[in-house]
């Protein structure tokens, strides 16, 4: 069984919930664009490409879309406008297909063969839900059977390592910490040594999200990575950015940024549920080239949930 394969499939009724907000901005938005069309022209085009950009999906991707959208409208001559929900539907999986966003809510990752616990650590700015998250996904961890540890190694903020210690005792997970000031590899040293001696099955590190200076950031993060991977060989075998989906297009910036800082291979989009901006995952998933694993759709602990493309794709075109 692999190591993931504990989080159930999110049901699309609580999708649909956590997406409310976006799910109606996209289809009313939608319907506007078809409304007293009978087939797709250029007019229509045109009017989806300012729906697209306008719903957070990004310029580069929204005529990525259009351009395979014209390609097939060019190739079937005449498209009705009833046609185009499900074309582009077809497209966005597709897109989030090609760049390996999830499928289905089951990843198949396995612990590592050595016996060494699985390493996540978890990069992004502060305010994102990156402690809430770690806290989120040790308790479906943990739920699941897991032995869990935690390592505080954002030492920047006082404020970090307390959150996340709230967190270790909320979810009942052991924590490694050595307060504000101390030097983040470190932490992530002890860290990964006592979750050796202890058995555990993940470890999740904690890191500053600060970006004023991104050489320091950069060189922080590699040490951070290069200790660890001392003590466990091929750790951390995720580095998973955590962004903040009510914040847009910025999202997408801090992205970026992050990429060229380290070599994020999983993204977590949080606080989906407030904002109509769920757009935006087609369009880092797209511009990144990175899956988006996790999404967060409300404040409970069953919340975070695996992403999902088709039920992702299907909520946002459904009444």
């Amino acid at each position: 069984m692999g190591l993931f394969d504990f989080f159930s499939k999110s049901k699309k009724e609580t999708l649909d919930q956590g997406l409310e907000k976006t799910k109606q901005s996209f289809f009313s938005k939608i319907a506007r664009v078809l409304v007293g069309k009978s087939h797709v022209d250029e007019e229509v085009l045109d009017d989806l490409e300012e729906m697209l950009i306008t719903s957070d999906v990004g310029v580069e991707t929204t005529l990525k879309i259009i351009g395979r959208i014209q390609a097939r409208v060019s190739k079937d001559k005449v498209m009705g406008s009833d046609e185009l929900n499900r074309v582009l539907r077809e497209e966005i999986i597709a897109l989030l297909e090609e760049n390996n966003s999830n499928q289905n809510g089951n990843l198949e990752i396995e612990k590592p063969t050595d016996g060494n616990p699985y390493v996540i650590m978890v990069v992004g700015v502060n305010g994102v839900g990156k402690t809430t998250t770690i806290g989120k996904l040790a308790h479906q961890f943990k739920a699941s059977g897991l032995k869990v540890v935690l390592g505080a190694a954002d030492t920047f903020r006082a404020a970090a390592v307390e959150q996340l210690i709230i967190w270790s005792k909320r979810v009942d997970v052991p924590i490694v910490q050595q307060g504000m000031g101390a030097d983040p590899a470190s932490v992530a040293f002890d860290t990964l040594q006592s979750a050796k001696s202890q058995g555990a099955d993940v470890v999740i590190i904690d890191t500053a999200g600060r970006l004023h200076n991104k050489v320091n950031l950069m060189a922080e993060l590699t040490k951070i990575k290069r200790v660890m991977e001392k003590i466990i060989p091929g750790a951390p075998h995720e580095i998973l950015l955590v962004l903040d989906g009510s914040t847009g297009q910025n999202a997408f910036e801090q992205a970026k940024q992050f990429a060229q800082a380290t070599d994020i291979n999983a993204l977590a989009v949080t606080k989906l549920d407030g904002t109509a901006k769920g757009g935006v995952i087609i369009g880092i998933s797209d511009q990144m080239k990175i899956p988006v694993k996790y999404i967060g759709i409300g404040e409970k602990m069953e919340d975070l949930q695996l992403f999902d493309r088709k039920l992702f794709v299907e909520s946002l075109f459904s009444e």
